[in-house]
């Protein structure tokens, strides 16, 4: 179930993600890289690292990630997302993006006191849409102070890739900022965490995502990736394994696709 914020919210939250596991088998999820950061928060998640088979924290904000994570889950759990646009981690934890790129940020460590009562109504069974209405309260206060001149020039500029699906010049950029372009990728690494350049490719990836999973029967992958931006099979391939950890055609056959940038493999 996907839930989008309200409007005062939407240029800081992307959506709400409740994700419900009925089933005991132990699962294996990744998850890849859309440029964003975001929160996870279960009552009741059993989760660990795919790599070190560490415990992972209940709940944990996550930072703009490089490529992708794995883990695996063990026995029933709920959980919900918050995808962040990739500034708000940066607002509502006062450090640079940069320092939290592909980083695990457990909620113990930080805003513990205003987030532990979500925690114990997913853990209680609680309506998760009357949950995502008491965050949105939440992340509304967090908003009432006054966000930088930055801030918005940075949001500004992250549309502006998004729109263009992520084709952009640095020569582009430097003429929608007016920053030059080592001024503009300081910038960006603090607010989002990553340069305008892997942004870029990022989003290119995800547009190209978003044809091959509309089903187009007409138009086969090398089509798609040309229409994506793509001067090669190979590049797109390179970028693909890069992001996701998968070749296109190993995308496509994976069944559950649980979110954008979640599946289980």
């Amino acid at each position: 179930m996907q839930i989008s914020p309200p409007k005062h919210l939407a240029p800081f939250i992307r959506h709400y993600i409740f994700l419900e596991n009925s089933e005991k088998a132990i699962k294996n999820l990744r998850l890849f890289t859309d440029g964003s950061s975001g929160l996870i928060l279960s009552g009741d998640m059993n989760l660990y690292s795919g790599i070190s088979e560490d415990r992972m924290p209940l709940s944990f904000f996550y930072g703009t990630l490089n490529g992708y994570k794995d883990f695996s889950s063990k026995g029933k759990f709920s959980l919900i997302a918050i995808v962040f646009q990739p500034y708000f981690l940066t607002i509502l934890l006062k450090t640079s993006a940069k320092e939290l790129r592909n980083q695990i940020v457990s909620v113990e460590d930080v805003l513990k006191d205003k987030l532990e009562v979500f925690q114990e109504k997913l853990f209680k069974k609680i309506n998760p849409l009357t949950i995502i209405n008491n965050l949105n309260i939440l992340f509304t206060e967090f908003l009432s102070e006054t966000i930088s001149t930055d801030h918005l020039v940075i949001a500004a500029t992250q549309q502006y890739v998004l729109q263009n699906k992520g084709i952009v010049s640095s020569k582009d950029l430097e003429k929608f900022t007016g920053y030059s372009e080592r001024h503009l990728e300081r910038k960006f690494e603090f607010h989002m965490g990553i340069s305008p350049k892997k942004y870029g490719n990022i989003i290119r990836l995800h547009y190209f995502l978003s044809l091959v999973n509309k089903g187009v029967d007409d138009k086969n992958m090398t089509m798609l990736s040309y229409e994506a931006g793509y001067s090669d099979q190979s590049h797109l391939i390179r970028e693909f394994k890069n992001n996701i950890g998968l070749t296109p055609k190993q995308y496509l056959k994976a069944e559950n696709k649980m979110a954008v940038n979640f599946i289980e493999l």
